[in-house]
């Protein structure tokens, strides 16, 4: 049993030593490799006294790096153990393996204490834009390759394949908007709008939100509706904004609709003025959950509940967008029947 002993901290003290001069492992936690070093030290006397069961002693902190090298320590060992079978007692062992996890679930248990700390900080709304940043880059990527797979620039593509990218496709700009939402409802929705009033073609624009969610509604057995009044196409506004909103609202239309069809319509109902309207045959939103519709980080009472997202926030960037644009956003909705948002905002015709 000594023997044992005694083997079990040369395999920890050598997976130490290793784990300390393996400074590219630790350089993206670690500022510098006396930082790395000290930190191996000090997980390597916690483990020891975890197996003597001196858990006092552990002051082992609830960092990044601290828990990459009890890892990579980890790691080591098992490496170790694995070529000298038979030299290292399995009750020995299995207590080392047992003091590592005990030291992760205790550094895990007081990292989410610390994260939730951060959250509710003067910080968090920093971490919050941080995430959403980090969220928004590769799905753009994502996009820009589903896209030109789609387009054939890589070579033929097949129905199905076809099918399948604009799934992907449709799914990632989904996830990408969210980001941008939370991005710009952090900042305080001032830069919603951005950029200039320019000429553009609300028929384009319709047809461009089809194409982004047809492949949504076609994996649903769902029908998408357009309807544009010839009179509506060339206007003067915001489209990126309005693009935007319909697009918001038609997937919201698509999620809680399981058969039937989505309306997406444009008519003119005076001088220069649009009515934009997304129409459901859904089952409509109840009673209990108008009152909070257009409340963001609002919280679902019950799985399966309806809200427009799970943040709430699409609803809320949907509606600041419409009044930005001087129009405000309606709600018609009946139980079974379905649902109907709609807003009128005035574009003038472009000449």
């Amino acid at each position: 049993m000594a023997a044992n002993r005694l083997d079990l901290d040369m395999v920890l003290g050598r997976a130490a030593e290793q784990v300390a001069g393996d400074w590219d492992s630790l350089r993206t936690e670690a500022a510098s490799p006396k930082e790395a070093q000290a930190e191996v030290g000090v997980v390597f006397d916690a483990i020891q006294a975890l197996v003597r069961d001196q858990t006092s002693a552990i002051e082992v902190a609830p960092t990044p790096l601290g828990r990459r090298v009890l890892e990579l320590m980890r790691r080591r060992v098992l490496a170790q153990v694995a070529e000298m079978p038979g030299q290292v007692g399995i009750d020995e062992l299995l207590g080392v393996l047992g003091a590592f996890e005990r030291l992760a679930a205790a550094l895990e248990a007081d990292w989410d204490r610390r994260f939730s700390d951060r959250l509710s900080g003067p910080e968090a709304l920093d971490l919050v834009v941080e995430v959403a940043h980090d969220l928004r880059s590769p799905l753009t990527s994502i996009l820009f390759l589903a896209e030109t797979l789609k387009r054939g620039r890589s070579g033929p593509v097949t129905p199905l394949q076809d099918r399948q990218l604009g799934l992907i496709y449709s799914a990632a700009f989904g996830l990408s908007s969210v980001s941008s939402d939370v991005i710009e409802f952090v900042r305080g929705g001032d830069r919603l709008l951005g950029g200039d009033v320019t000429a553009f073609s609300v028929a384009e624009i319709f047809e461009s939100v089809r194409d982004i969610i047809q492949p949504i509604a076609e994996e649903k057995g769902l029908e998408v509706q357009v309807v544009v009044d010839a009179q509506t196409h060339q206007r003067v506004g915001q489209p990126v904004a309005l693009s935007r909103v319909l697009l918001n609202l038609t997937t919201n239309a698509l999620k809680f609709t399981d058969r039937g069809s989505v309306q997406l319509t444009g008519r003119e109902v005076g001088p220069d003025l649009i009515e934009f309207a997304v129409r459901d045959s859904g089952r409509g939103i109840p009673a209990e959950a108008m009152a909070l519709l257009f409340e963001p980080f609002r919280r679902r009472q019950q799985p399966g509940d309806y809200a427009f997202s799970g943040s709430g926030l699409g609803l809320s960037i949907c509606r600041k967008l419409i009044e930005s644009m001087g129009g405000e956003l309606q709600v018609q909705t009946s139980a079974g029947a379905g649902t109907r948002f709609s807003f009128s905002i005035a574009l003038p015709i472009a000449t």
